[in-house]
């Protein structure tokens, strides 16, 4: 339905679509411009009052009535303010005003004047916990996407950084914003990303980015790797738009999505890049070398413990020098799950008492569970190795699907020896191998298809920067 002319119909109008009078926070008030009745709708939280209060005295100002005789005039000789738009259609009205635009009705006029003026309530861009950086910039990604766009702006100033504005959702119309770097982004990647938001027909992203995610890439139940990269660090969303990805930014997300994303962009961190190409190779290798630690340690050392005749001399030290109550891998399994339980209780748990908590959990309850005979001091050794080295992978949602695949190497392994485990690594290889980025390149590209050069700058830091852009 347009606007009409008459501003009481107006009024009455959008009194009702707004539910001004269900929704205390939505006001509208009514002034008049040189004799004519005029009103204004916004969201109280989302205006700035200094503005306001500066663009009443200016339209109690005005003397000239010619200058009210539409909108396209009011709006250009009127209104002293930079962001001015106008629009006669309810739909684009309403959606400004919720989001927090000032929408302006003149009597006389069958159009809207919407004034962008809105102010977000916003934390600090202080550093995330997740990406910290022993060197490099302390800011961060906020909830709020104009100030996401801007921290990627002020690192690349050219016009070729492009930013595209969408919406998504029926009721929420959540805003999303597609970054990348027109001449280096590959446009079939662009144009994908754009017609999935696009055509997503969703009722809100109850869930942000990860509700957006699930719509870009529809993942098979039973994959549990990662398609996507998350970052709350604009220096490295910025690293990666100059290396020709593709930046999905979501309001009310402090976290920028990154794709394509492979296995090997997954494991990498912004430290890798703030030392000398020595010191970030060493930090590279040793991720990846505590990765594939935590994935095969505890499913070797069962192999070795049930078939004995395979140790050589000089490791025959790794054996049980008592014979378990528990079968170890009922014992190893149960560590696996009361892990992840004591990290739950963690999280949950205030942060005065957070410290006292692991001593307890760590240390009373681990010495009490050997002394008890339910767990041997090997087990536990090793399943503390594996949570600790856990916290080196910087993607969470990475660590437990290669937790998940431990599981499956532990269970297979433990029926069936050394078969088992051959299948189980057979099969995580398998899994990886079908895994597919949004761009259709294979989860562990440069590995397979093999690229000698790619593979180089993947586990090697080599230069003073990001890798080149990844081939297809």
């Amino acid at each position: 339905m347009a606007v009409e002319r008459d501003i009481t119909w107006n009024i009455r109008h959008f009194q009702g679509a707004l539910r001004c009078d269900r929704n205390f926070d939505v006001v509208y008030r009514v002034f008049r411009i040189c004799g004519r009745e005029a009103c204004m709708f916004f969201v109280d939280g989302f205006a700035k009052d200094e503005i306001m209060e500066k663009l009443l005295e200016f339209f109690y100002g005005i003397q000239d009535e010619d200058l009210l005789r539409d909108a396209h005039t009011f709006s250009k000789s009127c209104v002293p303010y930079c962001e001015v738009a106008i629009s006669g259609e309810e739909d684009t009205i309403v959606g400004q005003i919720l989001s927090g635009v000032w929408a302006v009705f003149v009597d006389g006029m069958d159009q809207c004047v919407l004034i962008d003026q809105r102010t977000y309530p916003q934390r600090t861009t202080s550093e995330p916990d997740q990406d910290k950086s022993f060197r490099g910039s302390r800011d961060g990604f906020v909830e709020t996407m104009v100030f996401n766009a801007a921290l990627i702006r002020r690192r690349i100033r050219s016009p070729r950084l492009c930013v595209e504005h969408l919406e998504v959702g029926e009721t929420s119309r959540t805003d999303v914003a597609v970054c990348y770097f027109e001449g280096r982004a590959d446009p079939e990647l662009v144009n994908t990303v754009r017609e999935r938001i696009a055509q997503a027909r969703v009722d809100a992203l109850t869930m942000n980015q990860e509700s957006l995610a699930e719509l870009l890439v529809r993942k098979r139940w039973y994959n549990p790797f990662p398609k996507f990269k998350f970052t709350e660090r604009p220096d490295a969303a910025a690293a990666q738009i100059l290396e020709g990805d593709v930046v999905v930014l979501v309001d009310n997300s402090p976290a920028a999505i990154i794709l394509p994303t492979t296995l090997f962009d997954v494991m990498e961190e912004a430290n890798d890049y703030y030392f000398p190409p020595i010191t970030g190779s060493y930090l590279r290798m040793v991720r990846f070398f505590t990765t594939f630690l935590t994935t095969f340690l505890t499913p070797v050392w069962l192999l070795l413990i049930q078939e004995p005749e395979r140790v050589p001399g000089w490791l025959e030290f790794i054996l049980m020098e008592e014979p378990a109550q528990v079968p170890p891998l009922l014992q190893l399994l149960i560590l696996e799950l009361a892990i992840d339980g004591l990290k739950l209780a963690a999280l949950n748990t205030p942060n005065i008492l957070t410290t006292s908590f692991s001593m307890i959990g760590a240390i009373i309850l681990g010495d009490f569970a050997v002394q008890s005979g339910w767990f041997s001091a090997e087990v536990m050794l090793y399943m503390a190795v594996v949570a600790i080295a856990n916290y080196n992978q910087p993607n969470l949602e990475l660590g437990y699907a290669l937790k998940f695949m431990r599981l499956i190497l532990l269970v297979a392994t433990g029926l069936l020896g050394l078969w088992g485990f051959v299948g189980g690594a057979a099969l995580l290889f398998l899994v990886l191998v079908s895994n597919r980025t949004i761009s259709g390149q294979c989860y562990l590209y440069p590995l397979v298809p093999f690229n000698g050069g790619e593979l180089k700058k993947k586990l090697l830091r080599i230069g003073g920067g990001p890798p080149e852009r990844k081939g297809a």
